[in-house]
């Protein structure tokens, strides 16, 4: 027998196997970009006029753009706990109906056994970094680096926390105007480098530590969570943004907000990982109308930040994949918890063990246009659940005003609206739809007998 013709073939198999490994599809990259207080109706593709958005235009063009996006919750930090671990954030204790939110003070934080999308894709190889506002615990287990993330560049809160006197205070129009300045801090990897942050400064400076962490890491798979600081109050724009928009100082941090996007998609470009790189971009709540001119719009929608109805909860959302994700405007119902499972799919991580998770997985709506099976959706006020969504319907079973409105108030039979027909909520037609009220109430019932609340995190009442 010729040994060497028996041993150069398995040579040229091995050879060729790994040629073959190595030309494999590596796994996607997960970019989220969370903006804060960002309304329905404050993006061109979402019909604002006086706000210019082309670089977000663009990346709907380009993506789909949802138009029934729901996020978690009404305020900042149980909206973003439920993100990152696809939970409904009564599961994790990170919901409260006296503090809505944790501040500077809080003892409460998302909790260590909680799994975050950091966690679980670092775990499968990934870089992971976070940027921008957290505000989901500043004490030992809850802080960046204790969820999963392997670098931090942000604010630990929100930029309204911590005011000192003699320190700038930014655009507000708020009814009861801040007496003091900002002294919050920027950190990095959980350390103090300025204080009080430059917030003139902070869009332009989150968006170069994006571009940086891509380059840096652009050939092994990553996890980047974006959150910026505005358009929450106090507003703060850059010298090339302040002033240039038709919308004042809200208008100009949203536009400098749709450079940073252009500036990372422009990355991914660059750096031909656009099409192995799935961004989404959106929203932790509905816009602060009493914020009046510095408060954003929420286009047709009722009511805003701090209230279930859709004003508050109903978001702008895009996704960007070009290649894999085709140009679309979906009015699938799809919701925040969603993208926890979709990344962990895209990345072919198995989702967490004994982990109940409220999101499904959006593969199949975004990479093959496959429509979802028909779902519930409940909105949370705190800790407690006013109304629910089942296809077109929503009913509330209760409904309160977001800040300085109408008391709560319980509703017997529940208001019903057609969402498809009524998107701003206005023609109650529960008299008409008694089976639709019994199928969502069922709904309902199901919902809350499987419901398991966390040890609560922020201080809460009796219900």
């Amino acid at each position: 027998m010729n040994m060497k013709r028996t041993i150069f073939p398995l040579r040229s198999l091995l050879l060729a196997l790994t040629c073959a490994s190595a030309l494999a599809s590596p796994k996607p990259n997960v970019i989220l970009i969370f903006a804060d207080d960002l309304g329905y109706g404050d993006l061109g593709c979402y019909g604002a006029e006086k706000i210019r958005t082309p670089q977000l235009d663009r990346m709907a063009d380009e993506g789909v753009r949802f138009t029934d996006f729901y996020v978690a919750a009404e305020v900042c930090t149980p909206s973003r706990a439920a993100l990152l671990t696809g939970r409904y954030p009564l599961r994790s204790g990170m919901c409260g109906d006296i503090e809505r939110v944790l501040f500077a003070n809080s003892k409460g934080g998302l909790p260590p056994a909680e799994i975050t999308i950091a966690e679980a894709l670092r775990g499968a190889g990934y870089a992971t970094m976070h940027i921008g506002k957290w505000h989901l615990g500043i004490h030992e287990g809850s802080r960046p680096l204790d969820q999963g993330f392997e670098h931090s560049f942000g604010l630990p809160y929100s930029n309204d926390m911590d005011p000192r006197p003699g320190l700038p205070k930014g655009a507000t129009s708020s009814p009861t105007p801040p007496a003091d300045g900002w002294n919050v801090a920027l950190m990095r990897d959980g350390k103090i480098i300025e204080q009080p942050a430059d917030q003139t400064t902070l869009t332009k400076r989150y968006t170069e530590e994006a571009v940086k962490f891509i380059g840096e890491h652009k050939t092994q798979p990553f996890f980047l969570y974006l959150a910026h600081t505005f358009p929450h109050v106090p507003l703060f724009a850059s010298a090339d943004f302040k002033g240039k928009s038709k919308a004042g100082i809200y208008g100009d941090t949203v536009e400098e907000l749709d450079w940073s996007v252009g500036q990372i998609l422009e990355t991914l470009r660059k750096e031909k990982l656009e099409q192995n790189t799935l961004v989404v971009f959106t929203s932790d709540n509905g816009p602060w109308l009493i914020m009046g001119e510095a408060g954003g719009s929420a286009g047709p929608l009722r009511d805003g930040k701090g209230s279930t109805w859709d004003g508050g909860m109903r978001v702008p959302c895009v996704a960007w994949m070009p290649g894999r994700i085709k140009p679309a405007v979906s009015s699938q119902m799809v919701q925040a918890m969603d993208w926890f499972p979709t990344a962990l799919s895209l990345a072919e991580v198995k989702l967490p063990e004994g982990v109940v998770l409220d999101g499904v997985n959006l593969s199949p709506l975004l990479l093959e246009n496959q429509p979802l099976a028909e779902r519930p959706y409940f909105f949370y006020r705190g800790p407690h659940l006013f109304a629910c969504r089942l296809g077109p319907w929503k009913a509330h079973f209760f409904t309160q005003g977001a800040y300085g409105g109408p008391a709560k108030q319980s509703h017997e039979p529940p208001l019903l609206y057609h969402l498809g027909n009524d998107p701003g909520e206005k023609n109650n037609v529960a008299a008409d739809q008694p089976e639709v009220l019994e199928q969502i109430k069922s709904a309902v019932s199901a919902h809350q007998a499987k419901m398991v609340a966390g040890p609560k995190q922020l201080k809460s009442t009796k219900p």
